[in-house]
């Protein structure tokens, strides 16, 4: 079995649209350990706040099945691919983490860069495997968060009942 973390995000009915993407993460991959919610700032537009957590689980599906999962929840909650890049979304499924394999062929990259660029990503990561070591940079994700500047992407911790 393969450990795998997922980043969830919204800033469309954000607390609406995560619970329902937990849920059919549940469906699908039964038992998820599941992060704190932290509230940010939209990043690359102007818009509302996002709310983000990371989830972890364990599964026999390979990384390109996985992410066909993903498609298939962001089905779900409606989102359509072609939006731009950076704008708001009712949720957001990224395929973080999946053991300690570097893959580069797209549609995947793992690790996902976004692991060590964003708060969002990095402070429930490390919140829920603190001595997980990236697969690329050899240090752990405490360690990578010890060294993030928490001031140029401030995140507030969110009650959200998932």
């Amino acid at each position: 079995m393969a450990k795998v973390y997922l980043g969830l995000g919204s800033n469309i009915n954000a607390e609406e649209n995560l619970r329902r993407g937990i849920r059919e993460l549940r469906r699908r991959y039964g038992q998820l350990d599941v992060s704190s919610v932290y509230r940010s700032a939209a990043v690359g537009f102007e818009g509302d706040d996002f709310l983000n957590l990371v989830v972890g689980l364990d599964t026999d599906e390979t990384p390109l099945d996985i992410n066909g999962q993903i498609e298939a929840i962001h089905r779900i909650v409606g989102r359509q691919r072609g939006e731009e890049r950076f704008s708001s979304r009712a949720l957001d499924i990224d395929l973080l983490l999946y053991d300690d394999l570097i893959l580069h062929e797209p549609p995947l990259r793992l690790p996902r860069t976004d692991v060590l660029d964003y708060s969002f990503v990095l402070r429930p990561l490390a919140e829920l495997a603190p001595d997980l070591t990236h697969p690329e940079t050899g240090r752990t994700l405490a360690e990578h968060w010890q060294a993030f500047d928490e001031r140029s992407q401030p995140l507030t911790p969110v009650r959200v009942i998932l």
